[in-house]
């Protein structure tokens, strides 16, 4: 209670003091009659209260337990002032009671204090912490104004799409309507190319059918000049090579052939079967054969091969030489084995002479534009064909360097290409499954066979091509019935074809790195499997071949090495190492059977014999 009265009175002072100073600055009117006195006055007192408020507020705990501290001694000294003060037990209590007191009293002063430094502590946490909001207020100034900038930059980017969008649209207009004038001006190419072929056939056709009249009319007037010869009278005078007398008188001589009967006997000026008028009938239809031919007399000439009754195993090689600029893909001896053609991704075909066991070059092939796949001599060894990754065969004379002809209309790249025992015919085979016959004489497509798979190789023999393909077979087919007639299965992708001398057994080589060798003659097909330790098919376009006698076969290996079997054994006859630096793509073995050329795809060509 002391304590409440004391805080009354405190706060009694402080309002006599406000009074006081609103009185000694004269706030207060005279007569102590209301009006602005009064205003300022409770104004005043109003802002004191407040000012004791927020004072009294810091310490209220502080005055709370104050005031419990006041209640228990007044209610101590209470108790103190009703008990008689004799009994000694009540005395110790009471004084046990006050050090208690006193402990509190202690405690709650520390308390007050630790209170006091946790206020401060808290105060240097909020200036603290409204000093870092102050920071993250500027913050968020500054990222309100990015915000602005990019909004902006958004803006000018999207009418910049917008613009670029329009552009757009524009140009892809103009593109279909580009696309539309380029289909119409191929229908119109394709339309002009048709109407241009239609009126070169008929125009071919007028010259054929032109020629034809001038060969009846030579041949009707060549008819009537042999009929008019054969029915001629010639008188021959028997006396004529007499020796006469010049003492016989004229008359007497007139006398004498009057007298004498006269000799007459038919004479013939030329016999039909007189070797000149069948020369001559026989160039007359060789013209007319070959008015429009790409061939020539002497290409259509068969000229004699040479029969190898046993092929040289080689052993040693006689030369090495760097044969292109790139990769060498093919390589192929001719038919009278001095002559050896290779063909490479460089896109040329080089010739070279076999001379005493060394390559000389002779002439280079050009006219492709892309690589050359495979290469094949003619029966007469005065032509070779050529296929191409540029989607063609090319035909060359072996004494012009540029293409006598070439053949298109594969619709990718022609993997193989060979001349067929029948005259003025070859045959080609695609990455486009189809296989295709051609005339030489009309530099046409006369057959088109369509097969289920990629064609890497191929072979002819008489009325038959033998085809091998990517889906593990191999297809006979027959070109008078334009079908195929039997499937060989293989064990792997077939890379490459060759058939013997004789035409009597087959060598495939496949990707399963096994050789097989298949007989002909037989309608089960009878095979036999070649392999060897070490042997390993290179590419899908690897080349085997089979020795001219038939003795032995012969293939490159991706390590460099030639592989040679025997037939007679089936085991591995001998393997020539150290000579190429990659993969063999190809071999070839002479007709003749001394040599056998391997080619790589480093430019490496190498010379096998065994002299």
């Amino acid at each position: 209670m002391m304590a409440a009265d004391d805080i009354t009175s405190s706060r009694r002072m402080r309002t006599d003091s406000a009074g006081e100073s609103e009185r000694s600055c004269g706030f207060v009117q005279p007569g102590g009659h209301g009006g602005s006195g009064d205003t300022w006055r409770r104004h005043i007192v109003r802002q004191l209260k407040n000012r004791d408020r927020n004072q009294s507020d810091s310490f209220q705990d502080l005055i709370h337990f104050y005031s419990r501290l006041l209640d228990k001694s007044s209610w101590t000294n209470g108790i103190l002032s009703r008990r008689p003060f004799t009994e000694s037990s009540s005395v110790s209590s009471l004084l046990n009671q006050n050090d208690q007191l006193k402990k509190t009293t202690g405690e709650l002063a520390f308390q007050v204090l630790e209170l006091q430094q946790q206020i401060k502590i808290k105060l240097l946490v909020l200036d603290e912490q409204d000093s870092s909001l102050l920071a993250e207020r500027r913050r968020l100034a500054g990222a309100f104004d990015v915000r602005q900038e990019l909004q902006g930059r958004a803006v000018q980017v999207q009418e910049e799409n917008g613009a670029l969008k329009m552009e757009y649209d524009v140009l892809l207009e103009r593109q279909k309507g580009a696309e539309t004038r380029l289909r119409e001006e191929k229908v119109r190419e394709e339309q002009m190319l048709e109407d241009m072929i239609h009126l070169k056939q008929k125009a071919a056709s007028r010259m054929n059918s032109r020629n034809e009249r001038r060969s009846r009319a030579r041949e009707a007037n060549l008819q009537k000049e042999l009929q008019s010869a054969a029915r001629s009278k010639v008188a021959i005078d028997s006396s004529s090579s007499a020796p006469t007398s010049r003492s016989t008188s004229p008359k007497k001589e007139d006398q004498d052939k009057s007298a004498e009967p006269r000799h007459t006997r038919l004479f013939r000026s030329a016999s039909a079967t007189s070797p000149r008028i069948l020369t001559s009938i026989r160039e007359l239809f060789d013209r007319k054969r070959r008015g429009h031919s790409v061939c020539s007399l002497e290409e259509d000439q068969m000229s004699p091969v040479g029969i190898c009754l046993s092929a040289r195993v080689p052993a040693r090689a006689l030369q090495v030489l760097e044969a292109h600029e790139q990769g060498i893909n093919t390589v192929r001896f001719s038919s009278s084995s001095d002559l050896l053609a290779t063909g490479g991704t460089d896109r040329v075909i080089k010739l070279w002479e076999v001379r005493a066991g060394s390559l000389t070059h002779r002439a280079t092939l050009e006219g492709s534009t892309e690589g050359i796949t495979c290469v094949d001599f003619d029966s007469a060894g005065c032509r070779i064909l050529a296929a191409s990754y540029d989607k063609s065969a090319l035909l060359w004379r072996l004494d012009d360097s540029v293409p006598k002809l070439t053949l298109t209309g594969h619709s990718r790249k022609v993997t193989a290409a060979r001349f067929s025992p029948l005259l003025h015919q070859v045959v080609t085979g695609s990455a486009d499954r189809t296989i295709r016959l051609w005339d030489l004489h009309r530099a046409a497509c006369v057959q088109v066979v369509d097969v289920a798979s990629y064609c890497s190789d191929l072979v002819c023999s008489e009325n038959f091509i033998i085809s091998g393909h990517y889906d593990h077979k191999i297809r006979v087919w027959d070109t008078r019935a334009v079908s195929c007639v039997q499937e060989i299965p293989a064990q792997g992708r077939v890379t490459s074809l060759d058939l013997s001398s004789d035409h009597r057994q087959l060598l495939s080589c496949c990707r399963d790195d096994c050789l097989q060798l298949v007989d002909l003659r037989r309608w089960s097909h009878e095979r036999s499997s070649f392999r060897a330790e070490g042997f390993k098919c290179g590419s899908d376009s690897t080349k085997a071949v089979i020795s001219p006698d038939g003795c032995f076969l012969a293939a490159g290996s991706a390590d460099g090495s030639v592989y040679i079997w025997n037939l007679s054994t089936g085991g591995l006859e001998t393997r020539l190492p150290d000579k190429h630096s990659s993969s063999i793509s190809a071999v070839s073995w002479s007709p003749s059977g001394e040599y056998v050329v391997s080619v790589d795809k480093s430019r490496r060509a190498v010379l096998w014999s065994d002299i």
